[in-house]
């Protein structure tokens, strides 16, 4: 099973989310235009200047910009109010851009809005009074400064004319939508279009706009490449952020604009999904409302710091992470205007998370349906508890980890403690009514180059304080945002090395190596052949899963896998190991799933001095093996071969690898597996509950299928020899297994060890089991089984999966 790839920052100018909808009530009446005119000249508020080349080649800005003048004796009431953008020759799907405005215009006075950055630039806008992420042409376009947030749905000249909501207009370069005889000229990279300084508005864009040098002025008269927060509101607004959490997992603002939110910024994140949350540092009396929120910025850094006691203005959302497997929402505020009050506050105290507030059990129950909808019950469920912090300050102490640091700089703790601990201090999955409740996973919210994240294996402790706002991670869980990282105690987890196996008993292993080809490096290479050699004691046959073909994921038909293996026994043989041989055979291109253009398949590894492969031809990508003879002369119709590849159980999947080995003059039947991945299933914090497995339905069938072809085996030859193993990705306790197993024909052997060592992979902070090896009734009783921990507890590793090992005396 294989984390998606997915590029993890979002794009700033592709807008992943809703535009917003700014606050308040219009500070002013509007003029309606005379018939055949645009609207009438502004007596107060006009757009001064436009900007649209911020960020790019020759530029001096990085970011473009509209500023806004009053012309009027009185202050000027932004509430309410939005400046909007559209393209020069806007199409059918063309849409009007928005960004909601807040504050007020002095009389005489600028207002400088903020918006898209680009690549390049070197000076900062001054400190902008609002913000947004318009990303204006340089060369031509329209602006429009309009009474409300709804977009304008006027296209032409002549429609803008019409529309009553629009204050004032200014079309440049080639714009179609302009007022008067033509656009405003001369606009471009390091150029903008400006009025005259007296602000002269003649409702004709081309005589009123002239080409400038762009010189941005806010509302405190600054002028160019200042830095501080944007302006916004001025008083705090009606509405608090337990209102807008509200009791529920949906807020009850959702596509709400509130204003004026008041709060105290707890931390920033200046990368990735960029924003900050805020915290009310005078909480309800209600625990299952949040005090927290994260307010997004979009591409923008936020020039906010904790400690700032800010207001908010911002449009109610809820953010679906992708790739989270139908996981819980994040509420948020979106396309933001900010107003700093006061800095240096102290931040609210954190909520401590452990065995005394959190909840054994999960999450409510609703028959697979959404929970969205239910009261929150923090003091009875788990999910329920984090819903009710979301975006608090939170902190553990002196806390296990239980999923090893990763590529990410992401590690899981256990902050309950009293999860059922795994032999070597993870927390091990045991059933799909127990998840485990105290998992979280940590994040730090200062950029690895600034600060290392700590690196840490499974049984390790995370001492003192960690803490911080209490974010939802896409990749499958709540997580602390951390600005404050505990130090790492080493608890001193080593590899393991499986027993020596006697004289008399065959070895037989099972290993996913994880999307293995030939361009891997080859310290890859050598740290999955030093386990095979070290760590599993070279056994007589190695079942390998995820073997790519020859150039791995590049998609040009190739599906021979000679050279990847090749590489793989040689540096088997490097470590000190066998020399083996090996049986595979051919997927169809493209067929059998797995990353695109990578053809995985499994493969058999065999030590020929100490035991022997019997070749039958007949075997290919498409022909099924068969069962043929009884009693001691039952066989195989083909050697190697695969078990029903046409059968749509295996529809882009990889069918069984069947092979007949003969160890001590006995004949033993090993079956490689690697069952279709758990890809679509809803996650354990799904916000459906109970989640569905959809991808269980694939796997029931194949198992279906394989068990049939054992029960052949069995009934030719009761006494038959057989062996199951590899990645079945699936539980011991899922139907998948069960039935696999059903009339007692395989014997999973992960059931015979101690339930706090039933794991192979660790994911989520869970410790469970996807792969198996199973056994006939003739190999049970004499069967040696161990799971040998070499990668899936530690932060470095040759393989997602641990490795797999069997000792038979056939």
């Amino acid at each position: 099973m294989n984390r998606p790839a997915v590029s993890r920052p979002r794009s700033r100018r592709t807008l992943l989310r809703a535009a917003v909808l700014p606050v308040g009530v219009a500070a002013s009446l509007v003029l309606v235009p005379l018939p055949g005119a645009f609207a009438a000249p502004s007596a107060d508020a006009v757009i001064a200047e436009v900007y649209g080349g911020g960020g790019n080649s020759g530029a001096t800005l990085k970011n473009d910009f509209i500023e806004l003048a009053n012309r009027g004796g009185a202050a000027f009431g932004l509430s309410g109010w939005s400046v909007q953008y559209i393209s020069g020759t806007p199409g059918a799907s063309s849409q009007w851009g928005v960004t909601p405005l807040g504050g007020s215009i002095a009389p005489g006075g600028r207002f400088l809005v903020a918006e898209a950055a680009g690549a390049g630039g070197t000076a900062e806008l001054p400190a902008a009074d609002a913000t947004g992420s318009l990303a204006l042409s340089a060369t031509s376009g329209t602006v429009a400064l309009v009474q409300g947030t709804d977009p304008l749905t006027c296209k032409t000249a002549a429609d803008c004319a019409a529309e009553p909501r629009i204050r004032d207009l200014v079309g440049f370069g080639g714009a179609v939508v302009h007022e008067g005889g033509g656009a405003a000229a001369g606009a471009g990279n390091t150029a903008s279009v400006a009025r005259a300084g007296n602000l002269a508005d003649t409702d004709d864009n081309a005589a009123d706009f002239k080409s400038a040098a762009p010189k941005p002025v806010n509302s405190r008269g600054e002028s160019g490449g200042g830095t501080g927060t944007p302006g916004g509101p001025t008083e705090p607004g009606s509405v608090r952020i337990h209102d807008i959490q509200g009791g529920t997992r949906i807020s009850p603002s959702l596509g709400k604009t509130v204003a004026g939110v008041p709060g105290i910024v707890t931390g920033v994140r200046t990368y990735g999904s960029k924003g900050f949350w805020i915290q009310d540092p005078n909480p309800d009396a209600d625990p299952a409302t949040s005090e927290g929120i994260f307010v997004y910025t979009g591409s923008a850094a936020p020039t906010v710091k904790a400690g700032d006691s800010v207001l908010v203005t911002g449009k109610v959302a809820e953010y679906y992470p992708a790739y989270s497997g139908g996981g819980q929402s994040l509420t948020q505020l979106t396309n933001p205007v900010v107003t700093v009050v006061s800095s240096g506050n102290p931040l609210p105290a954190p909520v401590v998370l452990d065995s005394r507030s959190i909840p054994a059990a999960y999450t409510p129950d609703a028959s697979g349906g959404s929970i969205e909808g239910l009261p929150l019950k923090p003091a009875d469920y788990a999910l329920d508890l984090y819903e009710s912090l979301e975006g608090m300050r939170v902190e553990v102490r002196d806390v296990p980890v239980v999923q090893a640091t990763d590529a990410y700089n992401e590690l899981w703790v256990d902050a309950r403690r009293q999860d059922p601990r795994s032999a070597r201090g993870g927390v091990v999955y045991l059933g799909y009514n127990r998840p485990n409740s105290g998992r979280l996973m940590v994040q730090s919210l200062t950029p690895v180059a600034q600060q290392p994240f700590p690196k840490a294996n499974v049984g390790d402790q995370l001492t003192g304080t960690t803490a911080g706002p209490l974010d939802y991670n896409q990749f499958g869980g709540y997580t602390i945002a951390a600005d404050t990282l505990g130090g790492v105690k080493d608890n001193g987890l080593k590899r393991e090395v499986t027993p020596k196996a006697q004289p008399g008993e065959a070895t037989i292993a099972t290993y996913n190596v994880e999307n293995l080809d030939p361009g891997d490096p080859d310290s890859k290479f050598a740290a999955l052949a030093q386990g095979v050699v070290t760590n599993l004691r070279s056994p007589d046959v190695v079942a390998l899963e995820e073997i790519q073909d020859n150039n791995g994921p590049t998609n040009d038909g190739t599906v021979d896998a000679s050279a990847t293996v090749a590489k793989f026994v040689a540096a088997v043989r490097a470590a000190g190991g066998p020399a083996y041989d090996w049986r595979s055979i051919n997927p169809v291109d493209g067929k059998d799933g797995g990353e695109p253009g990578g053809n995985i398949r499994q493969v058999f590894l065999f030590n020929p001095q100490r035991i022997s492969f019997t070749d039958i031809a007949g075997g290919d990508s498409t022909t099924a093996v068969d069962v043929t003879g009884h009693g001691r002369s039952t066989s195989l119709t083909a050697s190697p071969g695969r078990i029903d590849p046409n059968n749509e159980a295996w529809d882009n999947s990889r069918k069984p690898l069947v092979g007949q080995f003969r160890f001590h003059n006995k004949p033993i039947f090993v079956i490689a597996n690697h069952l279709n991945s758990k890809g679509g299933d809803q996650g354990l914090d799904s916000r459906f509950q109970s989640p569905t497995r959809s991808s269980e339905v694939q796997r029931v069938k194949q198992a279906t299928v394989e068990q049939a072809f054992v029960a052949k085996l069995l009934a030719a030859d009761p006494g038959a020899r057989v062996v199951s193993l590899g990645d079945f990705n699936d539980y011991q306790f899922s139907p998948a297994l069960s039935t696999l197993t059903k009339g007692g024909v395989l014997h999973d052997l992960v059931n015979d060890l101690p339930a706090n060592q039933r794991y192979s992979y660790v994911y989520q902070g869970n410790s469970q089991v996807l792969d198996h090896i199973l056994v006939s009734p003739a190999l049970k009783c004499d069967a040696k089984y161990d799971v040998v921990h070499i990668n899936s507890e530690f932060a470095t590793q040759a393989s997602d999966h641990d490795p797999q090992v069997v000792r038979l005396r056939p």
